[in-house]
């Protein structure tokens, strides 16, 4: 008796909140899918990537160990490389352009004879990461390339009339990126580059820029006169000066985006240049401005700081935030150099501190990883494994 008594009484009280918890498990079921979308959408844009330079060139030229060491990085759970495509001058692959220029008296290739660039970006393909090659000296070149040598109608100057700098590379020396020759020359090797090869997109780092004391160079200092009415002053950190050229290398930037998309609309225009306030006082490097523009469609800024602290406040920094609003946005670690290696530790907490904050991570560069170090091979690959435990998998633009 008491069994028939609850049972109808219960039916009641359900009937009554079926309505209320269809409701509640529909709105569940779509905050969750809301959020796994949101995760799985910045999974899927987290950089983690790797540049490999001509210190990897043992590992480019020879087609196995390329294949053994995209396979490493993919069962790490990395995503991206950014092979080296432009370095001293010279181009790493067989380039018309540079033939035309007369820049070109040799060209890297495999041990084979094979493409190192093609190859590259097809063994990157074939275990699901993105290729995006990286026009690393920018406009800067030693003084003994084939590219000065053959063109110094091309360089810039200081007001002093000396046209060296000393660089990480040793003494460079400045193409004009206000002459219109140089414009030219550097889009059509950067088309040359993304038409030539099925890569993801171009990277362009701290060298697409000029030091702020060059400019002072008979065509620039005739372009300023004409559309300021007035000389270059003779302080070259002058605000007024330096925002002009780097106006002036935002709209060549602009272009060559322009001409980027034009020829491949889903290519990937990448930039890895130092923090804002040294690219820019130092370097004219307004990539701020650049991100504003849309001209960007990933950032990757270099923050090679061998204490915590250090890094830290470097990646905290407003205009870092304000780019991951707008496109994926990573930190450049130092991984190690031949001379000077960096421990698995420090490499971990940076990268743990970077991904705190949303930021994806891309490793200068590739042999430093776990050659080159402090630990052995087994633990510096265990150690990345545990920082990215799970794939991030990334697309091209679409």
């Amino acid at each position: 008796m008491k069994l028939q008594f609850v049972l109808p009484g219960w039916r009641r009280w359900v009937r009554h909140l079926l309505p209320f918890l269809l409701l509640l498990s529909f709105v569940t079921v779509l905050l969750v899918g809301r959020v796994t979308s949101a995760i799985g959408q910045d999974a899927r844009q987290e950089i983690r990537g790797v540049w490999m330079t001509l210190n990897d060139m043992d590992v480019l030229k020879d087609h196995t160990k390329l294949q053994n060491a995209i396979g490493q990085l993919r069962q790490l759970n990395f995503n991206t490389v950014y092979p080296v495509v432009w370095n001293s001058g010279y181009v790493m692959y067989p380039s018309a352009v540079a033939q035309r220029a007369g820049i070109q008296p040799f060209v890297y290739t495999g041990l084979t004879g094979q493409d190192i660039i093609a190859d590259v970006t097809a063994q990157a393909h074939q275990q699901g990461l993105l290729a995006i090659p990286w026009f690393e000296f920018g406009l800067m070149a030693p003084a003994t390339s084939e590219l000065v040598l053959n063109h110094p109608e091309w360089l810039t100057q200081k007001r002093d009339g000396s046209q060296t700098s000393v660089s990480a590379a040793g003494e460079v020396m400045w193409l004009n990126p206000f002459l219109p020759s140089v414009q030219q020359f550097i889009t059509d090797l950067v088309v040359e580059i993304v038409t030539q090869y099925d890569v993801d997109g171009i990277q362009f780092d701290d060298h697409m820029s000029l030091p702020y004391e060059f400019g002072y160079d008979d065509y620039t200092v005739a372009l300023y006169v004409k559309e300021t009415k007035k000389a270059p002053p003779a302080n070259a950190a002058d605000a007024a000066w330096m925002r002009w050229r780097a106006n002036k290398i935002t709209a060549f930037m602009a272009q060559l985006n322009q001409a980027v998309k034009a020829k491949k609309p889903n290519a990937i225009f990448s930039i890895s240049p130092n923090y804002y306030d040294f690219a820019y006082r130092f370097h004219l490097q307004d990539w701020l401005g650049w991100v504003r523009q849309n001209l960007v469609d990933e950032l990757i800024v270099q923050v090679y700081r061998p204490d915590l602290q250090s890094f830290t406040e470097q990646i905290n920094r407003s205009e870092i935030r304000e780019a991951q609003q707008k496109i994926p946005t990573g930190i450049g670690i130092m991984a190690g150099l031949r001379n000077s290696p960096v421990s698995m530790e420090q490499i971990q907490s940076q990268v743990r501190a970077s991904q705190d904050r949303g930021l994806g991570t891309s490793f200068f560069y590739y042999e430093s990883l776990w050659n080159d170090a402090p630990e052995s091979v087994s633990d510096r690959q265990a150690g990345f494994q545990a920082i990215f435990a799970a794939p991030a998998l990334r697309s091209a633009n679409k």
